[in-house]
């Protein structure tokens, strides 16, 4: 198995309210098949899927599923990166769990949970800076 991860699945209550929640933070949808709404990253794929449908594809209740055991962490450039887009995640409906702030490795972080229920943390960490097309990797380019 490579060390990759090409699609990142949510399973969500209302495909159109969490998809509209996402275009509001700026993302485009991309063509994809009936039943999936897919927004291109770099070099992977964030999907939107119902949840009853990822319940019944995984053989467990819809219970058991959960939300908010993980986050998905999106880094920026600089720390000024991280409040707006912690703004710009509440004013599209998100439920801001934590404002963006220092954090004790010396990095600026914020947490936010989407109206379908996951979590997302915005990060700047200055030992692990961007590449020039954003692509992130552990302790930096």
């Amino acid at each position: 198995m490579e060390q990759r991860v090409s699609l990142i699945t949510l399973g969500v209550r209302d495909m159109e309210a969490s998809a509209a929640f996402y275009e509001a933070l700026g993302w485009r949808r991309v063509d994809s098949p009936d039943g999936v709404i897919a927004f291109d990253l770099l070099s992977q794929t964030l999907g939107l899927y119902p949840l009853t449908k990822l319940a019944e594809d995984l053989n467990l209740p819809e219970e058991a599923l959960g939300t908010g055991a993980m986050t998905l962490s999106h880094n920026v450039r600089l720390m000024e990166e991280v409040a707006p887009l912690i703004e710009r995640a509440r004013a599209a409906g998100a439920e801001v769990l934590r404002a963006a702030g220092p954090v004790f490795w010396g990095g600026t972080i914020g947490y936010f949970r989407a109206p379908d229920g996951h979590i997302w943390e915005i990060a700047h960490n200055p030992h692990a800076p961007l590449a020039a097309d954003g692509s992130f990797c552990w302790g930096g380019y």
